[in-house]
């Protein structure tokens, strides 16, 4: 990994990603995809 700063993620980052994830996929999100990953990491950050 390079030397660059990490952005949490946030919640409405993470919903930006899931509805485009659900949009590209006849509205269905995969379990463990990147959508999901996000999703679950926003949960966690928001802590």
């Amino acid at each position: 990994m390079s030397n660059t700063k990490s952005t949490p993620m946030t919640p409405s980052a993470a919903a930006r990603v899931q509805s485009s994830a659900a949009k590209a996929n006849g509205g269905q999100v995969a379990k463990g995809s990147f959508a999901a990953r996000a999703q679950a990491a926003a949960a966690k950050n928001s802590k």
